[in-house]
């Protein structure tokens, strides 16, 4: 998969509110805050279920509430098509 020029990576970004690119890391970012544990768990349950489907599966955390997710295509080097089609159904899933 062919990786997003920075002119290709800001304009997905522009449509994913809240998501920035993560030079470091080569990655888009986001953090997610919930209730409590369980809204983050089942929200990571929800996600978990849709990057397996995806086959594209992201590095992330978890401490009680708060949910940070990064996406980054490593087989390709950086950031795909398909860490932004992960990132929008992210954002579903979010609600």
């Amino acid at each position: 998969m062919a990786i997003l020029g920075e002119a290709e990576r800001a304009a997905a970004l522009a449509g994913l509110a809240g998501w920035t690119y993560d030079a470091a890391r080569n990655g888009i970012a986001k953090s997610f805050a919930f209730a409590d544990f369980g809204e983050a768990f089942a929200f990571m349950t929800r996600v978990a279920l849709a990057a397996e489907k995806a086959d594209h599966h992201p590095e992330w955390a978890n401490v009680w509430n708060k949910v940070d997710i990064l996406l980054s295509t490593h087989s390709d080097g950086g950031v795909t098509a398909k860490d932004i089609a992960l990132a929008a159904e992210i954002e579903r899933i979010a609600g």
